[in-house]
């Protein structure tokens, strides 16, 4: 099995920056491309971006947010700049094996006050 565990989430005002982390566990080398949706209350869930193992990015909005992630440490990061009141939900980390099977994270929330 695969197992996501997120960490670097909370309270930002906004203008302000977080860095999310995800660290993968378990069958590792099966996995392919990693990166993070979000939801928020009462809206789809929404790519934010993602990631291969050979440094491929995909951004749902390039600028503002930048995807990173270390093979070695089986971790990958998402830093968040500037960020908007609208950028408020939960954040999910994600990775696909490659096989074309999907694992999610529990979620980190993420809350940018006005």
């Amino acid at each position: 099995q695969v197992q996501l565990v997120e960490s670097g989430g909370g309270l930002v005002q906004a203008g302000g920056s977080l860095r999310l982390s995800c660290a993968a566990s378990g069958s590792i080398f099966m996995l392919t491309v990693m990166g993070w949706y979000r939801q928020a209350p009462g809206k789809q869930r929404e790519l934010v971006a993602d990631i291969t193992r050979l440094g491929t990015t995909n951004y749902a909005e390039k600028g503002r947010f930048t995807i990173s992630r270390d093979n070695a440490k089986n971790t990958v990061y998402l830093q968040m700049n500037s960020l908007k009141p609208e950028d408020t939900a939960v954040y999910y980390c994600h990775t696909r094996s490659v096989s074309g099977l999907y694992f999610w994270g529990q979620g980190t929330q993420v809350t940018v006050s006005s």
